[in-house]
């Protein structure tokens, strides 16, 4: 695996039936890259996002993160190596509150183990006590501090959003998906979901974003993807993609003044 990729994709298929989602679609991410992934409806984003995230198992192709073929893992291993993705319509534990939501993604919690609350109590309280100061110091970050003890369900849709990222922070990823991140949130919370994006990438982290909002694409995206029926169509610069051919016609309609 090349050295500068983070994720690879290799002739990716996923059918439903006589319907191919996503046709053989080859994917390269370099670490450090924020890239977007556009397309019209229907196109085989959040196919391909489940694809690469486990939670959809291909008919056929590779997926390497990292150098570790993870192809066909279960989404809680894929997790655990550190990829993560949030969803279009957030899935917070609605009746536990925000900070509950976050403590809940940490790994690896030796309380979760039934045993260890009995043989090793002093082990799981003091990671307790480590996992809620690590939950509270990000939702610091996704300035949710305010709403610490609210029940998740009450948040807003872009409070919701910023949970989300709250809680795929606290695996300490090295490669999010975000689904739709934009989608119904306040202009005011977009900005701010944006800068955390920003943030986050320039400490090290690497985003794969499919997102309509075509201006915050490319303001942020290095590198955008494009798709349409379920395969890549092109792949460039924002500067590139906007005049490409294949795209206007598929796309964006016409060339953005």
């Amino acid at each position: 695996m090349n050295a500068e990729l983070i994720l690879q994709a290799r002739g990716l298929r996923k059918s439903f039936g006589a319907l191919q989602a996503v046709d053989g679609v080859n994917l390269d991410l370099r670490k450090g890259d924020i890239t977007g992934l556009i397309g019209p409806n229907g196109a085989g984003k959040s196919t391909l996002f489940g694809l690469i995230a486990g939670e959809t198992r291909p008919s056929s192709g590779q997926v390497l993160f990292q150098g570790h073929d993870i192809t066909g893992m279960k989404p809680e291993q894929v997790f655990r190596h550190g990829l993560a993705r949030t969803f279009q319509i957030p899935r917070p534990f609605r009746k536990m509150t925000v900070l509950e939501n976050v403590m809940c993604a940490a790994p690896n919690q030796s309380g979760e183990r039934f045993w260890s609350n009995w043989i090793q109590p002093g082990v799981v309280a003091q990671q307790e006590r480590e996992n809620r100061a690590r939950a509270e110091d990000v939702l610091a970050f996704c300035n949710l501090t305010h709403m610490t003890q609210e029940m998740a369900g009450s948040l807003s849709g872009g409070q919701q959003k910023l949970l989300e990222l709250a809680r795929v922070m606290m695996a300490e990823p090295r490669l999010i998906l975000l689904d739709e991140p934009t989608a119904g949130v306040n202009p005011s919370l977009i900005e701010h979901l944006i800068d955390r994006v920003v943030e986050l990438n320039a400490r090290g982290v690497s985003f794969l974003i499919v997102e309509h909002n075509m201006d915050l694409v490319m303001r942020i995206c290095a590198r955008i993807v494009v798709m349409a029926q379920g395969r890549r169509i092109a792949e460039g610069t924002p500067a590139e993609v906007t005049v490409d051919r294949k795209v206007i016609d598929a796309y964006l309609g016409e060339v953005p003044a």
